[in-house]
């Protein structure tokens, strides 16, 4: 939509860099997206100002140059994104829990810096972290939909659908806990091969949730812009569903009280597989962490700091 992304080796340039790979993000030559472009660059000069030894897992932006009218953003090269690796690795299955910890110990330290710079990402998804050759180190990548934290625009189509928070669909005012959301989502997925929450529709989305989660709590609903379009005055939640058989849109009235399927359910293997008491342990304190970076109200989601101190990263 937005840019292409191309291979390139240098050709001149100091001694010891000729040769090397980047990989070089060319906008489209459009105004608006120009404009974005120049955003990105900002974001990305402020990150790496504040990361200088390369420590905190953002992707690093070596250069910029315009080519007829094009942006164009000189980056390190790097191998797959996690959407691949998972595909490759882990089809339907997963990778295996101390990947997973690895990984989520380097998305954390990228949020880390994000929060500290106070910079949104706001399109955490697999497609978006990429890794290097060997898979062990990570980068988080593409900030064309990053901002400011003190913007605040709502507008109920943020993030990509599936890592979207419950917050930006029902129009509360969001803040960068809606990247630890798209952090835990993606961490589930990293684990088990599957989507969290594969709704097609927002209305979708919020019912997912809350078979996880339980309901909202009402002080959520009446701040939130885009309460009225999804419960009624009780409180009562409006799923908007296909009917059967026209395949009009129909509107069930949905009560919910507690989850039906909550993340132990999902997660802890079944009990005829037997695990070591270290991986039992492990399992555990991961589906604390996802619980708490899965918090419908953001305020009381886990911050990226304490994230870090949570014993499924520190182990």
């Amino acid at each position: 939509m937005f840019a292409n992304v191309v291979r390139a080796r240098l050709l001149q340039g100091e001694l010891g860099e000729v040769g090397k790979e980047v990989a070089i993000k060319i906008i489209r030559c459009q105004e608006s997206m120009y404009k974005a472009g120049l955003k990105e660059v900002q974001m990305l000069t402020k990150l790496r100002q504040a990361d200088p030894e390369d420590k905190k897992h953002i992707v690093r932006l070596e250069r910029t140059f315009e080519h007829r009218g094009h942006l164009c953003l000189v980056f390190e090269s790097l191998s797959m994104n996690l959407r691949d690796v998972v595909k490759r690795f882990g089809k339907d299955v997963g990778l295996n829990i101390r990947a997973v910890r690895a990984y989520a110990h380097q998305l954390f330290l990228s949020l880390s810096l994000l929060k500290k710079s106070n910079i949104m990402h706001a399109d955490i998804k697999p497609d978006n972290i990429l890794v290097n050759e060997a898979k062990t180190l990570l980068k988080l990548c593409d900030l064309g939909s990053a901002s400011d934290a003190s913007e605040n625009d709502i507008t109920p189509y943020l993030v990509s659908r599936f890592y979207r928070a419950p917050e930006i669909i029902l129009g509360v005012p969001y803040d960068p806990a809606l990247d630890i959301w798209s952090v835990g989502c993606t961490l589930y997925e990293l684990y088990t091969g599957k989507i969290l929450f594969p709704g097609r529709t927002n209305n979708q989305m919020l019912l997912l949730m809350m078979e996880l989660k339980g309901r909202f709590n009402n002080k959520m609903i009446k701040r939130a812009k885009f309460g009225d379009v999804y419960f009624d005055e009780m409180g009562t939640f409006q799923s908007v569903e296909k009917d059967r058989i026209t395949g009009a849109d129909v509107i069930r009235k949905v009560h919910i009280t507690k989850p039906t399927r909550d993340l132990r359910a999902r997660l802890m293997p079944s009990s005829s597989i037997k695990l070591k008491d270290d991986e039992t342990k492990m399992i555990t304190t991961f589906i604390d962490l996802l619980d708490k970076c899965l918090a419908l109200d953001s305020a009381r989601r886990i911050s990226a700091r304490e994230a870090l101190a949570h014993p499924f990263i520190r182990g």
